[in-house]
């Protein structure tokens, strides 16, 4: 199963905070992007958020997947307040692809695909860069893109690779 995950922090050190998730699916990793730093998005009286998208290739159902994900958050301090607030880690399940098929479930606990995903540039951008031509509900990433706000895609900010250390 193919999965694309969005990472993202704006507390703590968010750069290693970013790293733990690339370091646990390492061995799984088949493309990613570079960190962006993005301003927060809902709540928008919280630092700026650094972003970047893992796609994975896992021996997992989508469940097991978020499950992966919510331990990381929890490792993390993850502390749930309010929503779309300030956070040391989030790791969310955008997309699953099994067979070539993308997966659509309406499950409260899990929704796929996301389904805030194609209005986030924090989201859309980095996986456009992880996956030139990568693909949501039957559009390209990078149409889904161009329909947002530009100010919004132009606050998305690429600052460099994770495996390439934080940028100084």
């Amino acid at each position: 199963m193919r999965a694309v995950l969005s990472i993202g922090s704006n507390m703590a050190d968010r750069w290693a905070l970013l790293e733990t998730v690339a370091e646990e699916f390492a061995a799984e990793i088949i493309a990613s992007s570079p960190v962006f730093a993005t301003p927060p998005w809902g709540v928008i009286d919280q630092g700026d958020f650094l972003n970047a998208v893992l796609i994975v290739e896992v021996n997992q159902t989508p469940l097991e997947l978020l499950r992966r994900g919510q331990r990381l958050e929890e490792a993390a301090d993850r502390v749930r307040i309010r929503r779309w607030g300030p956070r040391t880690l989030d790791v969310d399940v955008v997309q699953v692809v099994l067979d070539g098929q993308e997966l659509c479930s309406t499950d409260p606990v899990l929704t796929l695909p996301h389904p805030h995903a194609h209005e986030r540039a924090f989201v859309l951008v980095p996986w456009l860069a992880a996956d030139p031509v990568a693909s949501l509900r039957g559009l390209s990433v990078a149409e889904l893109i161009s329909g947002l706000d530009p100010q919004e895609v132009e606050g998305v900010r690429e600052l460099g690779r994770l495996e390439d250390g934080e940028p100084r």
